[in-house]
This record gives structure tokens, sequence and C-alpha cells, in this order.
């Protein structure tokens, strides 16, 4: 979607040593309508599309279109992913994040955003329990379970199936000495793991690959990456 009169979003990142910090200028990424979403060209790509998947910072733009979305997903059997990304949207933006839970197939999301979900819905600070009472969610597709991804940086990554008792699937530790630039091991964490999904792999191999994915991008500066990945399946 192009708009007239404002800039193309921008964002400047700060690193000090292995950490970071981001100053994003939104500009036209908060222009965005459902209008657009709705003409047949865009239509055309939802219908073909079989996963759908979105970080929370879009409930602070266009929540109408994110929960269009979903709804689509639920309706005829896709699958819908989510990521809290950031604290502040589940402070915030919590009546946003709860409209879409129920259409939600997978939720991401890691240790910080998950105790501060805790304490907005009021199920206390247990990661486990957190994640638990997010799955347990009432869904509206009852085809699928929900899947909660929680991810506690070098810690194992913990996974709560619906209706099932909490998984941690633990990776490999990376040397301290190894780690460049944390920036983007989150999003990589999915992409890897809907590279896999999308494959219908298993949910052990998915969690494998996005953990793999991370611990590539942590590797380099920025969101950079060798050209040739060296992942292996189970």
């Amino acid at each position: 979607m192009e708009v007239d009169h404002t800039p193309t979003g921008k964002c400047a990142v700060l690193v000090t040593e292995k950490e970071r910090s981001l100053v994003a200028h939104l500009a036209a990424a908060e222009k965005y309508t459902i209008d657009h979403l709705m003409q047949p060209e865009q239509q055309k790509l939802v219908e073909k599309a079989k996963i759908f998947y979105s970080a929370g910072f879009f409930l602070t733009v266009c929540p109408d279109a994110a929960l269009y979305l979903a709804k689509h997903a639920a309706q005829h059997n896709k699958i819908y992913c989510l990521n809290t990304a950031a604290p502040f949207i589940l402070q915030f933006f919590t009546a946003a994040f709860d409209a879409m839970l129920p259409f939600t197939d997978y939720l991401f999301g890691n240790d910080d955003e998950f105790t501060v979900l805790g304490k907005v819905k009021g199920w206390g600070t247990d990661l486990e329990t957190i994640a638990k009472e997010a799955a347990n969610v009432t869904k509206a597709n009852t085809a699928r379970p929900r899947v909660v991804v929680c991810t506690c940086g070098p810690k194992a990554t913990l996974v709560v199936v619906q209706g099932q008792e909490p998984q941690y699937f633990s990776f490999p530790a990376i040397a301290d000495s190894e780690i460049v630039d944390t920036n983007g091991a989150g999003d990589s964490f999915v992409d890897g793991f809907l590279a896999q999904l999308i494959q219908g792999k298993s949910l052990a191999t998915c969690v494998h690959a996005g953990n793999y994915a991370a611990g590539v991008v942590i590797r380099h500066s920025g969101c950079t990456f060798p050209a040739k990945p060296e992942f292996v399946d189970y």
C-alpha cells in the first residue's frame, strides 16, 4: 500500500557491545487500512495463502485487518500465527490482543513478554502456567490445538500444546564470545520455525530450526546470514 505525503518508515539501531536499542519512525506504516486488504489483488493472495503470520506491532496500526485474516484462517482451516512482539503490546493493546487469541493457532513470544502477559491477564508469573493459560483459551477453529511457543534466551524453549503438559526443547549453547549482535533473534526464530511448519515437519523440528536460525543471526552483525545454511533436520 502506498500513501502520499508520508515517507517510508525507518528504524535506527544502536548496538552497544552485544545489546541493541531501537528507535522506530513508523511513518507510512501507520497508515495501513483494511480497505487495501479488501481489494481484489490482495484478496487473491489471501485465498492462496495457507499460513498467515503477524507481529503484534500490527495491532497498533490496523487491528481490523489482522482480525479479518485471523478469522479467515479459522473459517478455512488455515493456520494463523501471532507474535506478542513487545511487552507494551500486551500492556496497552490488550483488547486487540484478546480479540486475536481465539483465532490464533501459534502464539510466539519471549519470556519477558509472557511475564507481562501473565500480569495483565492475572495468570501469575510462572511461565509454564502463563503458557498453559494462553494455550487453553477457547479456539474458534477446533480442528487443531493452539501451540504456544516461549523463547527464553539461552535457556530451553518452552512449548505448550493446548490440552497438554509443557514441553522443553533444548539446543546447543552458544559461547558468549561468538555472539556479535542479538538484533533480530526473535524474528529469526519464528522464520526458522515457520520454514519447517509449512513443510509439515514435526514440532520438535520446527523449534530446532527456529533456534538454529536465531543462533546464526546473533553470530552476525545486523539481520544478516551466510549464503548457505547448515541446518540439518532431525
